[in-house]
């Protein structure tokens, strides 16, 4: 079953159109929520009133403010700062900030009482972009802005400068990035039971659901079985659902809670995009040093992200950004210091990547940057400073495993016809044709799993059960969210136990019954709890060999009717398996240095592309994404999470801007948020090196966060060939508007020598 590309199991729903999402779901009796935020960036909440408007029947409303909290008005994450509610007297630190909930039985009224509430607040000064938090003449988190630092040091960069034949600095930027998932965040909420031991139960689009579970609990101050979670099949998240529903999940369960009945709180796609996470933007310095030859001795690189008002999950993206600053490459000396700084906008959060595809898109093009000033083929300079086994990442990890960089970059370029469409190009852009082309390509990594301690700190669970048809249900909080995780589990499954696919089926995600299996983020659905899902076979297979009831070898028959007797004998047949992290692996989070992850996944992506500078838009006409992932489990969906990875990737360095205006999203639209369609984008071919690894099932490593990585890189390294390695090509997206300018700047720069 392992690397065979069986059919998803979720695929014909999807394309008859009969999956059911969250807003589908029917909740008879429920009450239409909306949320009243704050229009102001910052600023005291010193008053809330309800208008009259059009003889509004407030006495109809179910309305929550702070002051009806019962717990603590802290949503559960990496630090306890962010509120559910902003109370009276209290700070509002962003302008979609949410004050007061309400809720109807007519969804147009809802509507409606939102537009009545006003909201009198005293306006602060607010902070509302990078810089202005780092200048730090306004104050808004701790004694500096910074919500959090790390730092990585080796050997002795100070030395080595003195060591360095050429030494070249530049300074990249990122922009931030909307999930534009099909299903916009959404949840329902109801009270189960009666008298003291009512419980709150929300299902939704939820990620995560132990998140909200423990998020819930916090907020009412309650114990675990008070709170259920159930998580419904999700259409798309791609990290925007990862930390978010705890808040939206709260809001919903307020309302439930104080009308006792059941509540719908569905965001459209303007509130989605206005008020939820995105891609944290960045800015990084980066000073690189070289001895004659071309390889890096030192490394110096000054990475900052904007975390937004609170928060949120920003500790993880800038420490997984930092550790990622060193890239693909063996760099003796290095100091690194990444920071996320605090302003008054919505938070940012996760995103395919986080915090990858910014340090490295910032190291790559600086790379070329660097090739072109030394005199050496882009290729080359990478070649000479790739990392092998037994070498070390830049925080100390070292290589044992099988790594060939140079074979994947061989086979890649070979792919897309490197070396010919280089010198074509080149001739052609000397010709008088307003079309310019150029082929490109980076090199990227990818850690696979949580940093560090993080997955010893979850310490994951998975079950296996057996039921009394003889067939087998998976156990696991494990969210599907359009990535084909349910296929991948039974195939893991299934070809431990030897059984066929129909015989594996997964139990519904709620928290009363699946145990606490982590998060489906960073790259670990597959590694990690796949491998847990396979040791839980093995181990269900033992118990029935040791109770006498199969021998092995053994058929799916043999196996079916072992289950049966075994659950005839005993009721209810499982296994579990828990996630423990090997003695080898050694971590020192406070200095940022040693095994952050079991095994990395490795990247090389090449594009191609025109570009026309009458009109200064990009085509990308060809794109080869290699990929080594470890074993691959299911080709045809691995390819998928490849094609569809890199696609949002190139969207982000070419077209997807989020523009910002006084803290406050302005393009929240699809008419105005520019995204491509299949048109813009051209056929993506997948290339698969596969080096099976023991941290995973069958051998296979993460793979959903890699290919966000190389592309924007990618892309910037053809649009250098193609528009001349002079052009200052350090912002990431590359909009027709942003390429324009540059190019203006490289003409007055040229007549200015002239004169």
């Amino acid at each position: 079953m392992i690397g065979a590309s069986v059919p998803r199991r979720d695929g014909l729903a999807k394309v008859l159109g009969t999956t059911r999402y969250t807003a589908d779901q029917a909740l008879p009796a429920a009450l239409h929520a909306v949320t009243v935020r704050s229009r102001v960036s910052r600023g005291v909440l010193r008053g809330i009133s309800f208008a009259d408007t059009e003889g509004l029947p407030w006495d109809e409303f179910t309305i929550v403010t702070a002051a009806d909290i019962p717990g603590r008005n802290q949503v559960a994450g990496v630090e306890l700062d962010q509120p559910y509610l902003v109370g009276l007297g209290e700070t509002l630190q962003h302008a979609h900030q949410a004050v007061v909930l309400l809720a109807h039985p007519d969804p147009f009224l809802a509507e409606k009482a939102r537009a009545a509430v006003t909201l009198e607040v005293e306006e602060l000064p607010a902070v509302l972009d990078l810089q202005a938090s780092l200048d730090g003449d306004q104050i808004i988190h701790g004694s500096d802005n910074v919500l959090k630092e790390c730092r990585v040091e080796r050997g002795d960069p100070d030395a080595a400068w003195a060591r360095c034949a050429h030494i070249i600095e530049g300074e990249y930027r990122t922009g931030a990035q909307e999930h534009v998932y099909l299903e916009p965040n959404g949840v329902l909420a109801w009270v189960e039971g009666t008298g003291e031991t009512r419980q709150v139960a929300v299902t939704g689009s939820i990620q995560c659901p132990y998140y909200v579970h423990g998020a819930l609990k916090l907020l009412f101050g309650w114990e675990d079985e008070r709170v259920r979670v159930t998580a419904l099949e999700l259409g798309g998240g791609f990290g925007g659902k990862e930390d978010y529903p705890s808040l939206i999940a709260g809001h919903a369960a307020l309302l439930a809670w104080k009308s006792g009945r059941p509540v719908r709180l569905l965001y459209d796609r303007e509130e989605d995009m206005a008020c939820t996470t995105k891609r944290h933007p960045s800015r990084t310095r980066i000073r690189l040093g070289f001895d004659p030859h071309g390889r890096i001795l030192a490394l110096d690189t000054d990475l900052v992200y904007d975390g937004g008002a609170y928060t949120t999950v920003s500790p993880v993206v800038c420490q997984r950004g930092t550790l990622a600053a060193g890239g693909v490459y063996n760099i003796p000396n290095a100091r690194i210091r990444g920071r996320a700084m605090a302003t008054n906008t919505p938070p940012p959060g996760a995103f395919r990547g986080f915090g990858g595809p910014q340090s490295e898109f910032a190291l790559e093009r600086h790379l070329d940057v660097c090739a072109a000033r030394l005199g050496l083929d882009p290729v080359t300079l990478r070649r000479r400073n790739f990392l092998k086994i037994g070498d070390s990442l830049v925080f100390g990890q070292v290589i044992k495993e099988t790594l060939d960089l140079d074979g994947i970059l061989d086979r890649v370029l070979a792919e897309i016809d490197y070396d010919a469409r280089r010198a074509a190009f080149a001739a052609h852009n000397a010709t008088a044709d307003p079309v310019k082309r150029g082929v490109g390509f980076s090199v990227v990594m990818h850690g696979c799993g949580f940093t560090g301690g993080g997955e010893a700190y979850l310490a994951s669970v998975v079950g296996i059960e057996g039921l009394a048809d003889g067939r087998i249900s998976l156990l696991t909080s494990a969210t599907e969210m359009g990535q084909g995780q349910q296929t991948v589990f039974a195939q893991i499954v299934a070809e431990a136990l030897g059984l066929p696919m129909a015989d594996i089926g997964l139990a519904p995600v709620d928290t009363r019954f699946v145990p606490n299996s982590g998060p489906t983020v960073a790259s670990r659905s597959t590694m990690v709890m796949g491998k847990l899902l396979e040791e839980a076979a093995y181990s269900l297979r033992q118990v029935l060999v040791q109770d006498g009831l199969l021998r092995l070898p053994c058929t799916p028959e043999a196996f079916r009717a072992a289950i049966r007797a075994a659950h005839a004998r005993h009721g209810a047949v499982r296994a579990y398996a828990q996630y423990r992290r090997q003695p080898h692996i050694v971590w020192d989070d406070a200095n940022c240095r040693g095994d952050a992850y079991p095994t990395c996944a490795w990247a090389c992506d090449a594009v191609v592309l025109a570009v026309d500078t009458r009109t200064h838009e990009v085509t990308v006409e060809d794109f080869v994404a290699g990929q080594e992932v470890g074993r691959v489990v299911n080709p045809m969906l691995a390819a998928g999470q490849i094609q569809g990875g890199a696609a949002q990737a190139i969207a982000w360095s070419l077209w997807e801007e989020v523009v910002m205006r006084q803290g406050r999203m302005l393009n929240t639209q699809l008419t105005n948020y520019a995204m491509p369609t299949s048109r813009d984008l051209p056929r993506i071919r997948t290339l698969f090196f596969e080096n099976p690894h023991p941290a995973g099932p069958g051998g296979a490593k993460g793979i959903g966060e890699l290919p966000n990585v190389a592309p924007a890189p990618a892309v910037f390294s053809a649009l250098a060939q193609a528009l001349g390695s002079d052009l200052r090509l350090d912002q990431v997206p590359m909009t027709p508007e942003r390429l324009l300018e540059r190019m203006e700047e490289r003409a007055a720069a040229a007549a200015g020598g002239a004169r």
